[in-house]
């Protein structure tokens, strides 16, 4: 990569309302914490209220697992599997359709970065997301099965993964399954994980990415995933390099040598559970220095002259686009739809005309869409509001580099704490 200067003297402001969307995350996942664990403090007393009898059940001894440095998420502190455990359980042993139509809807999918978040260095990591394609792979019941975004599956091997291949060494109990976030690198066949979903049957969805990286970093290298293929572990695994966002680690992350292309730098909030679908809580970022592919190309792998969106139509004839709730980009009225032979639920794609998008306080007020066709087939969604919009200003008015190192900077001069805390692979 060839040095760039990433210094710049003042602070870009923001464009969007994706910060008030985080402020909204974060008290949502904190009003299911209190709602998971007034829920506990219930089940405990009623328990406990039960009257004695003969001869009572024995408690069940604890798994022995390391101490957990971090009381506010509690990971693996529970002996029973949640009813999400029960879910991807039973995920992992569905077939055909119905398997991908589950996982198509599990992995948490950034948004793109259309504002930099305020105490970017305090309260983010950041790392050099890979190119390739991003995947679930589920070990279970001896075998490991890798599934893309759109549900469809990748690879079906046997790995060094809990209960991932059929060996002695390798064996356990049904419910020692294990669920982790992927990145398939083609060009060196290695899986990097970018997450940790669930290890040995445990839930790790409410912890905190600082907690899950911990977990992540810690865990993986200890069943042999990491090492190189053999008979019953035809992929390597390894686990890229994550730095807190301050300067040095934003610097490293964005100019360092890293064994795989890079595909753009991947920002996580620290106290970000794992949640699926878009969140704000997670960020993707990327300038030609550090992607080969920052706008949006066609088929035939060209950047189309106009920037081009994908929406699903909706019964009423609106364009929505892939969030929860979906964001609505224009409306095709009855006889374009029935004269057009389409349906609700199509994803369609459009290109942005020559009237482009228009904002108000950060909101879409309305874009010029032009009808192309319908969307690929194997496509799952329609695009994110986050994606069309990063994907908008990248032609017009780009979020730089040196835009994060300005917000970086003004932290540090407003006296904002900082952490030294690194986690690399």
């Amino acid at each position: 990569m060839a040095p760039h200067d990433i210094r710049r003297p003042f602070k870009r402001y923001a464009i969007s309302d994706q910060q008030k969307r985080r402020e909204i995350a974060l008290q949502r996942q904190a009003q299911q914490r209190r709602d998971s664990q007034h829920h506990a403090r219930c089940l405990a007393s009623s328990v406990l209220s039960l009257p004695n009898e003969n001869n009572p059940e024995p408690i069940p001894p604890e798994p022995t697992t390391e101490p957990e440095p971090e009381p506010e998420s509690e990971p693996g502190s529970e002996p029973e599997p949640s009813s999400r455990d029960f879910d991807v359980l039973r995920a992992s042993k569905l077939k055909g359709f119905e398997a991908r139509q589950w996982f198509s809807r599990q992995l948490m999918l950034p948004e793109w970065m259309i504002d930099v978040p305020p105490r970017l260095n305090h309260d983010w990591f950041v790392f050099a997301r890979p190119a390739g394609k991003r995947c679930f792979v589920v070990s279970s019941e001896g075998t490991t099965v890798s599934r893309l975004r759109n549900g469809s599956i990748l690879h079906h091997f046997p790995s060094a993964l809990p209960n991932g291949a059929r060996t002695r060494d390798n064996a356990g109990p049904a419910h020692s399954y294990c669920l982790l976030d992927c990145i398939f690198h083609e060009l060196d066949q290695i899986y990097y994980v970018i997450d940790m979903v669930c290890w040995r049957g445990y839930s790790l969805y409410d912890c905190s990415a600082e907690f899950r990286f911990f977990w992540l970093n810690s865990k993986l290298a200890e069943t042999g995933a990491c090492d190189p293929p053999s008979l019953y572990h035809r992929y390597k695994f390894s686990v890229v390099p994550i730095y807190d966002c301050d300067q040095m680690g934003l610097q490293t992350a964005y100019m360092g040598t890293v064994p795989y292309v890079k595909d753009g730098l991947s920002f996580y909030n620290k106290h970000a559970h794992y949640q699926t679908g878009n969140t704000p809580l997670a960020l993707v970022w990327k300038d030609e220095n550090c992607s080969q592919y920052v706008l949006d190309t066609d088929s035939k792998g060209q950047v189309p002259a106009q920037q081009q969106v994908v929406l699903e139509l909706q019964e009423d004839g609106k364009l929505t686009t892939s969030d929860d709730p979906p964001v609505a980009f224009g409306f095709l009225d009855n006889e374009f739809v029935e004269k057009s032979g389409l349906q609700s639920g199509n994803l369609l794609r459009f290109a942005i005309g020559d009237g482009g998008m228009t904002f108000v306080d950060g909101q879409l007020e309305k874009a010029d869409l032009q009808y192309i066709s319908k969307a690929n087939r194997a496509r799952a969604s329609a695009d994110s509001y986050s994606k069309v919009l990063f994907q908008y200003t990248a032609r017009h008015s780009p979020l730089r580099i040196e835009d994060l190192v300005a917000s970086i900077s003004s932290s540090h001069e407003l006296g904002e704490e900082t952490t030294d805390i690194e986690m690399v692979g």
